[in-house]
């Protein structure tokens, strides 16, 4: 099989260099790597077709596009010529848990490769603040998943939608996973007057949590697996 790999968090992102760790566990995977050359977190899936995409050769299948993770599955499957089994997205360094998966840049690609008949998974890691992240264990963690998942039937216009709970770094086997749907809840917005204007000032861990949600699943130590639609 051939992994087209992308992300939010930028080419450099611990996230990615996990996942990439875990496609090269895979026997006979191969990979290319089509990622942000900066962080386009919560861009959604916004899309660059007036201007020019800069795109940056990092050698041994690697590309930096000056654009959104959206615009890297495009560059990789229409500029590229990359003829990929799977797009997998992330690991995303922060939940993409209900009201997110619209926002998320993470999921936005594996939704983009998803248009194109390209099956897809997103990734991502809740992060409770002041507790390292085991990125190591994530790559073994999502290398499981992906075995484990990858001869479950999707939908026609369905990606897969993980979210992993943040553990105690150490070594920990695989957690529960659980099938759900995404929260319906909105997240809290909350603002404080800025100088510059109003300044966003809500807390992800305070959300709502649904019961038998995603962020229930997730918050409650488990990994959520969502299968969002078109």
């Amino acid at each position: 099989m051939h992994f087209l790999l992308t992300n939010d968090d930028g080419i450099e992102a611990p996230g990615l260099a996990a996942l990439e760790q875990a496609v090269r566990m895979i026997p006979g995977a191969t990979l290319s790597v089509v990622a942000p050359a900066t962080e386009q977190s919560m861009c959604g899936h916004r899309i660059s077709t007036h201007l020019p995409l800069k795109v940056e050769d990092r050698g041994e299948q690697r590309w930096a596009v000056h654009g959104t993770p959206a615009d890297c599955v495009r560059i990789g499957l229409f500029a590229l010529n990359l003829k990929p089994d799977w797009v997998l997205s992330g690991v995303n360094a922060g939940g993409n848990l209900g009201q997110d998966i619209v926002i998320s840049g993470t999921c936005a690609a594996a939704r983009e490769a998803t248009y194109h008949q390209v099956r897809a998974m997103a990734f991502s890691h809740y992060l409770i603040r002041g507790l390292a992240v085991d990125w190591d264990r994530i790559a073994r963690w999502t290398r499981e998943l992906f075995t484990t998942l990858e001869t479950h039937p999707l939908g026609e216009a369905e990606y897969w939608c993980a979210n992993y709970p943040h553990h105690p770094p150490g070594e920990m086997a695989l957690p529960a996973f659980r099938h759900c749907k995404p929260a319906r809840s909105p997240l809290n917005v909350s603002y404080t007057t800025h100088e510059a204007g109003y300044l966003y000032n809500a807390s992800y861990a305070e959300r709502p949590c649904d019961e038998g949600s995603d962020v229930a699943v997730c918050f409650g130590g488990e990994i959520s697996l969502c299968r969002p639609g078109l």
